[in-house]
């Protein structure tokens, strides 16, 4: 068992981010007086919420994935819903990842235009 500290350092995230989770039910600390206390599980199921923050997964997705496995200790529903979810996400993640390369593109043509142009201002200053 660790305290919120040792937790918090591990995971790097903040008391309040784990607070947060904890109010939104996903994990449940042991309290011990007025101090939290975390278990393995508790540990684990943060490696998970912040894995499927990572991977875009909102907070019901997440929820509803670690309610599953609550469900079915063979995991074999969670994997099934994992699945499900993961190839719902993935043509998202890839068209934001194409709409982010068009963007860069666009982004680096205006660059050398603009510095295209401050060259030649310059050089027509100099000149002028």
């Amino acid at each position: 068992m660790q305290g919120i500290q040792d937790v918090a350092t591990l995971l790097g995230v903040t008391h309040r981010t784990l607070r947060f989770y904890e109010d939104k039910g996903l994990i449940e600390p042991a309290r011990v007086g007025n101090t939290r206390v975390y278990r393995r599980r508790e540990v684990a199921r943060m490696q998970l919420i912040l894995r499927g923050k990572r991977l875009g997964f909102s907070i019901r997705e997440i929820k509803a994935f670690l309610d599953l496995y609550d469900a079915d200790p063979t995991q074999l529903g969670q994997m099934q819903h994992l699945l499900t979810q993961i190839r719902l996400r993935l043509p998202q993640l890839e068209k934001q990842r194409a709409a982010l390369e068009q963007t860069i593109d666009e982004l680096r043509a205006m660059e050398k235009q603009a510095s295209d142009q401050v060259a030649l201002l310059k050089r027509q200053r100099k000149g002028g």
